[in-house]
């Protein structure tokens, strides 16, 4: 599982422990519906009602074709819809699957799901479905008034509560070369956001270079994502099976070097090596969402308490289950 969460293919694993690929398969299909179901972003019973500042959304482009015969199974390209906690380095939830409406519908439902009653701050860059889902998952309906006394009345409109506030990232491109950013206010005013950002403890501009940052992390930590390869999926569900394991060993096993907590005094290391002076810290760490630095062992073997069991089929609603196991990979 280290070896899978590290950025090795299966049959790269295969090769490194001395076992046949389908073994290896078999595993990750157990270590991720473990991930999904204790130690991971969206369905975790440790990550839910948090108090998320600052939220920065993406979609990653998985160069992969995903081949299937049932009508349900996404086909060619897929992507990778992606909201980012940069205060922890923590990704909220993810989703996979076309760059459509649906699927940025889907990744806000999943961000509304583990988060509390506060609103995060939302950026991102100018694709505009990010716009319509925030309207769809944190919008409010409301019966505009009728202006004179003939005709029908109005149909009832939707539009953002107050406490939603959100930012885009616009950039200018030209002969594919970045020429210009602007930002862009789309969601609340600009003395607000101002606030917001005068708070935030990551960064004092509308930016989305936390997010973006990230997305070089998954592309290391996730085979399946690496560019002009022949490690990419050929099933979205076993795509999906990879990304649980390593985002799960990236918040709670992998520490973060920006993260990191310098010691007040050095410790002494064994023998002469060089004293200690920092004290490592995961993205679960920083959000206070455990004390300590996971192992791998630990992250496979955690127990799911009872009440998080009885809540699974509320969850599932949300976060489908992978289905029945299949070794087309």
């Amino acid at each position: 599982m280290r070896a899978l969460a590290e950025g090795n293919s299966l049959r790269a694993t295969a090769r490194i422990v001395l076992a046949d690929k389908d073994t290896v398969c078999a595993w990750l299909d157990r270590a991720a519906r473990q991930c999904r179901r204790s130690c991971c972003c969206g369905t975790t019973c440790m990550f839910g009602n948090v108090n998320w500042m600052n939220c920065g959304a993406l979609s990653i482009p998985s160069k992969g074709t995903c081949r299937g015969r049932r009508p349900t199974v996404i086909r060619g390209d897929a992507w990778v819809w992606l909201a980012f906690a940069p205060e922890w380095r923590l990704v909220l939830a993810f989703v996979i699957g076309k760059r459509t409406q649906p699927y940025a519908d889907q990744l806000l439902e999943r961000v509304r799901w583990v988060t509390d009653v506060f609103i995060p701050f939302f950026t991102s860059d100018q694709w505009p479905e990010y716009e319509q889902a925030l309207l769809n998952t944190y919008g409010e309906w409301y019966q505009p008034e009728r202006h004179g006394q003939r005709g029908r009345r109005p149909h009832p409109r939707c539009r953002p509560q107050p406490g939603l506030h959100y930012a885009q990232v616009i950039k200018i491109r030209q002969q594919g070369k970045v020429v210009q950013v602007k930002t862009r206010v789309v969601f609340g005013d600009a003395q607000t956001v101002a606030v917001d950002l005068q708070t935030s403890p990551v960064s004092t501009t509308i930016n989305t270079r936390f997010v973006e940052r990230d997305n070089l992390t998954q592309r290391q930590s996730n085979r399946r994502l690496t560019r002009c390869t022949t490690g990419f999926s050929k099933k979205i569900e076993w795509f999906e099976k990879q990304l649980w394991v390593s985002l799960a060993y990236y918040h709670l096993v992998l520490p973060h070097h920006s993260l990191r907590q310098q010691l007040p005094i050095a410790e002494p290391t064994r023998g002469r090596g060089t004293p200690r002076r920092w004290f490592p810290v995961t993205p679960a760490m920083a959000a206070g969402l455990t004390e300590h630095v996971w192992t791998t062992p630990e992250l496979l073997s955690y127990r799911v308490p009872a009440e998080f069991i009885e809540r699974l089929p509320i969850i599932e609603k949300v976060f489908p289950d992978f289905g029945e196991i299949d070794h087309t990979r």
